[in-house]
């Protein structure tokens, strides 16, 4: 069984996506049950008249709320009975809880995971890593996309092989291909980061690095995992998703400008529904929070009941491939070939 905390009020449109989102992975996932953390009266509230097995869910009351304009630091450590904290708590104290999900405040939840979940021995500072789909069919992670801005090749080098374990471990990509985002592919390119964290990369025997790739590569099938620091991770990230749902907006206004592009656009619905599909955000499971001891998802803000359901999945999947002991052994084992 696995036993998974959901904070109910972290997102633009908690409660309902939260308690809708988890009833539906309930009935998807029968060795799945949830502590929901929340304002114990609303969260009834919801749940009221719905269908679901009482016995696989648990309300933990949680009054507090951490809006999404506090500071991150202050509000996860003085807000005790937010939902957020409440829910790492849990992961913390209670050994049946084997991970949580939020799509609260990210800066609140890397201070609060940080600060009372912790890392994984000799990682040095953990790393998000959200999976977005490729044209290839395949599956591309972006390690790290905002838990660290400023960083070292030594944490390049260990989100390189967190992400490689998680994409192996938990999706079978077998020896992904490995990245560093760059301004070009030549090894030489790039700031004083990227030029001393390339022979690092190059010289780690637990990944397969295959270069430096551009940004416009990102979608392009040729890279199960890219890296790169938190700050232009989030860019890259943020930059593509925008590029996609305006493609798809353009594409909405051109086929209604003329008679005979509604015509055929009738033709090519559901091409054009697939498309939408592949581009939306909202089917893939948010970013996992890699190197802690305890497994963290964190969803996108805007998230609806499917993305909550996507993001539980994923959380369920990561403890299903046992992800924090083979990053663990990962990590033993690169320490051995230094």
């Amino acid at each position: 069984m696995i036993r998974l905390a959901l904070d109910c009020f972290g997102g633009d449109l908690s409660p309902a996506a939260n308690i809708e989102g988890a009833l539906e992975a309930l009935k998807e996932n029968e060795t799945l049950s949830l502590v929901l953390t929340g304002d114990e009266a609303q969260l009834k509230a919801q749940l009221d008249g719905k269908s679901y097995d009482a016995s696989r869910i648990e309300i933990v009351h949680a009054p507090e709320v951490i809006g999404a304009d506090e500071k991150p630091t202050d509000a996860s450590r003085l807000k005790k009975e937010s939902s957020l904290v409440r829910a790492v708590r849990l992961v913390r104290d209670e050994p049946s809880i084997n991970g949580m999900v939020s799509l609260g405040s990210t800066g609140a939840l890397v201070a609060a995971a940080m600060l009372r979940i912790g890392r994984i021995e000799n990682v040095i500072r953990p790393a998000f890593c959200p999976i977005i789909p490729n044209m290839k069919g395949g599956l591309t992670g972006i390690c790290d996309t905002g838990a660290n801005v400023d960083v070292t090749p030594e944490h390049l080098l260990q989100y390189a092989l967190m992400a490689s374990t998680y994409i192996s471990c938990v999706y079978g990509v077998k020896n992904p291909r490995v990245a560093l985002l760059n301004i070009g592919t030549e090894s030489e390119k790039g700031d004083e980061l990227r030029k001393e964290t390339y022979p690092l990369l190059a010289a780690a025997k637990g990944i397969n690095f295959v270069g430096n790739m551009e940004a416009r590569e990102l979608l392009s099938g040729d890279y199960e995992v890219v890296v790169c620091d938190g700050f232009s991770g989030n860019v890259l990230i943020k930059s593509t998703e925008g590029a996609c749902l305006e493609m798809l907006k353009m594409l909405k206004r051109d086929m209604g400008e003329k008679k005979h592009y509604k015509i055929g656009a009738l033709f090519m619905r559901s091409m054009f529904m697939k498309e939408k599909e592949f581009m939306n955000y909202q089917n893939y499971g948010g970013s996992v929070m890699l190197g802690l001891t305890g497994t963290v998802v964190k969803g996108h803000g805007s998230g609806k009941a499917s993305h909550v359901k996507k993001c539980i999945e994923r959380a369920c999947r990561m403890e299903t491939g046992r992800l924090n002991d083979r990053i663990r052994e990962a990590q033993a084992k690169e320490g051995e070939n230094v």
